[in-house]
């Protein structure tokens, strides 16, 4: 593996990590990867909204009208693959996509580790199950993992889980960052996706394709996620210059949506996997 990038948590810690890139999967590695036990300590920060339900900044307030557009475009997208039946998002946050799933008639559960973001989200009457062990094989119609693959410390392990748990004709969608992008380019190594060391591993389309084949999980269409070069930029604003310069992260942001829609390469993008013949 070659060397790609050096690059800084400025989050949480300002330690400095390495991003490898392997060729062969079009992938890159943050090295050093975290100890299980450290892990969870990169995540005490201010930036991750995600574990929140905050509406009172700007940022925040943008965030939250944001993630309604978004979470009717994901319940578009499930129903657009199946039958309403059990779902399953892994990394379900604040329960808001499961809770909208649940009150379109799907069968929800979910998965989340962080105890902050489980305790808001049963607020919404969203379930869960500690571990993915607890679950039967083949048990799901869709299974989702929102921006959750990349923090994901087992990969291998964790794709055979998800074949392991959905049904023989059922659907994979999974969300994560694209290193390929406009706006990875532009920032390098101050681009608010590479989050290391939170995010384990950076993924292309080449990436997603061929892991996911090794389990018989076929990749049959790539969405664009367009809000996420927007949130992006604003981030890699704060971390280059100190401010989150609206003006200039919107113009980044539209100019890689611009990028994208000539390269289909985006700022994150949403893999649709059908589980094929075992």
């Amino acid at each position: 593996m070659k060397h790609f990038l050096k690059v800084i948590d400025y989050s949480v810690s300002k330690e400095t990590f390495d991003l490898l890139h392997n060729e062969e999967l079009d992938m890159l590695i943050t090295n050093p990867q975290p100890s299980l036990e450290k892990l969870p300590s990169y995540y005490e920060s201010v930036d991750y909204i995600s574990h929140t339900d905050g509406n009172k900044s700007l940022f925040e307030k943008m965030y939250q009208f944001v993630k309604g557009i978004a979470l009717k475009n994901k319940l578009k997208l499930i129903n657009s693959q199946s039958a309403k039946g059990r779902i399953l998002d892994i990394g379900a946050g604040v329960g808001d996509f499961l809770s909208v799933c649940k009150n379109d008639g799907w069968q929800t559960v979910g998965i989340e580790p962080s105890e902050k973001a489980k305790t808001i989200a049963k607020g919404k009457g969203v379930s869960f199950v500690e571990n993915q062990s607890e679950l039967e094989d083949h048990s799901f119609d869709i299974i989702t993992m929102w921006h959750v693959l990349e923090h994901v410390p087992d990969l291998e392990n964790q794709i055979k889980e998800l074949k392991r748990l959905i049904k023989p004709n059922g659907t994979i969608i999974i969300a994560v960052p694209n290193f390929n992008s406009f706006d990875a380019n532009y920032y390098g190594k101050f681009w608010a996706a590479f989050d290391v060391p939170i995010h384990l591993w950076h993924f292309s389309k080449t990436a997603i394709k061929k892991l996911f084949a090794v389990e018989n999980l076929e990749l049959v269409k790539v969405l664009p996620m367009k809000f996420d070069s927007f949130y992006v930029s604003l981030l890699s604003e704060k971390y280059k210059t100190g401010k989150m310069n609206y003006i200039k992260a919107f113009f980044i942001g539209w100019k890689s949506n611009r990028y994208g829609s000539k390269n289909s390469e985006y700022s994150s993008h949403i893999y649709v996997l059908k589980n094929a013949k075992n």
